[in-house]
């Protein structure tokens, strides 16, 4: 192979991690089966945001689609980590539950649907307080519902990572799937840094963090 056509291959590659939750999402699913459930034409926004002077996103962060993996019938559950860091709400845990609940429901009627959850997320998201709580405590018990009939595989690529509830989320998963810059924990290192100082623990030190809480690390503790 020459330098040229080797560059030009190399240019070609997709980074997972680099794409964005839809990208991620679609890219999963066999061309051209992938469907987006309640998406950003739909305009299903948080009503709690624009409260706060917050700017409201269409999808709130959360894409759903539907399609097939090796002809099978899959539903991918995406968090935008982009979006207030991936945080959960009202609305985007109510999509992430009723994806799961129509997975389930289909399970009963005989057609095998598992579900990927591609997650970015640091947890509740802070401006919904309790609503959020209560999705994080929705989505769990559907996941733990779903994995009686296919496998929930929870996905962490990085870079945000999985924090807060949604780390629980992944923990009740049939399997959990992370990259060396995924980092997977109940409290984020900022949080911790805020609560206990940054002599306890600091959260500008990379080599500490993921010596605690990335994917390698998780890894090995057998995680």
């Amino acid at each position: 192979m020459s330098d040229t056509s080797f560059s030009r291959e190399y240019l070609q590659r997709r980074s997972f991690i680099e794409l964005s939750a839809r990208d991620r999402a679609k890219c999963l699913f066999d061309s051209g089966t992938e469907r987006e459930l309640a998406g950003s034409f739909d305009r299903i926004e948080s009503p709690w945001l624009p409260m706060q002077d917050v700017t409201p996103q269409a999808d709130d962060g959360c894409i759903v689609m539907r399609g097939t993996m090796k002809w099978r019938q899959a539903v991918v559950i995406a968090i935008a980590g982009a979006f207030q860091g991936g945080s959960i709400g009202e609305v985007s845990g109510a999509k992430l539950t009723a994806a799961l609940d129509l997975a389930c429901l289909d399970n009963e009627k005989g057609i095998p649907t598992s579900a990927v959850l591609l997650l970015e997320t640091g947890g509740v998201r802070l401006q919904e307080a309790n609503l959020g709580l209560a999705a994080v405590a929705e989505i769990i018990s559907s996941i733990v519902a779903l994995r009686q009939h296919a496998p929930v595989i929870a996905v962490i690529a990085g870079t945000v990572g999985c924090f807060g509830g949604m780390s629980m989320a992944a923990g009740v998963s049939s399997y959990v799937v992370m990259t060396r810059e995924g980092r997977l924990g109940l409290n984020g290192p900022e949080v911790i840094e805020q609560e206990s100082g940054v002599e306890e623990f600091d959260a500008s030190d990379r080599t500490l963090i993921w010596s605690i809480a990335g994917g390698q690390q998780r890894y090995d503790q057998g995680l």
